[in-house]
């Protein structure tokens, strides 16, 4: 196995096993702040095993990693405003995005609620979308409405269905939301564009 993808399964391990400490919460709302700015893990990990453990919390699960998920994206925004070459470049590189920048940048605004409004719901990098925000200078009311009606709707569905539906649920959570998600913004997306032109 790639040292890479060692060295991030050995990191998911790791988070995966702070969801038994007696500090889960703070470690979930640490995660769910870095994972929108430069984390590679995503909050899910922790919240996952957190609710199923203890379903009574599932609303305040879902709220601590919303509320740290928003303000790690005002991070991410941040390092995309004042720090992009140092930091927001390099980040944009690993996860293989940069190469996308210049074209994408010209016609983000125009999209840029969109923009976070998917990756906020789906599986693609958040942080990524924070960090062109910021980058591109996305009207800061807008990304900061657009992030917490993406990531309300990511985190509360997740603790929804486990609430209501507990361990059976997990494995269709781990492998399938993400693409229902995605399919479901396609199909948001198609409507629009139908109404629109035709």
């Amino acid at each position: 196995m790639p040292g890479p993808r060692r060295m991030l399964r050995s990191l998911y391990t790791w988070v995966l096993g702070l969801a038994e400490s007696r500090h889960a919460l703070w470690a979930l709302a640490i995660v769910a702040f870095l994972e929108s700015s430069v984390f590679p893990i995503p909050p899910d990990v922790l919240m996952i095993p957190m609710i199923l453990a203890r379903p009574s919390r599932a609303w305040l699960i879902a709220g601590i990693a919303l509320v740290a998920s928003v303000l790690g994206g005002l991070l991410g925004y941040w390092i995309g405003a004042g720090l992009f070459e140092s930091v927001g470049r390099p980040v944009l590189e690993f996860y293989g995005k940069d190469v996308y920048f210049d074209d994408f940048s010209a016609r983000y605004n125009a999209w840029g609620a969109w923009a976070v409004l998917i990756a906020g719901v789906t599986p693609f990098p958040f942080k990524v979308i924070t960090i062109l925000s910021g980058s591109t200078a996305l009207s800061l009311p807008v990304f900061i409405v657009a992030s917490i009606v993406s990531r309300g709707l990511r985190f509360f569905i997740v603790a929804a269905l486990l609430w209501k539906f507990g361990a059976p649920i997990r494995d269709f959570i781990e492998r399938r939301l993400g693409l229902m998600f995605s399919l479901f913004v396609i199909v948001l997306l198609g409507s629009f564009y139908l109404v629109k032109f035709l």
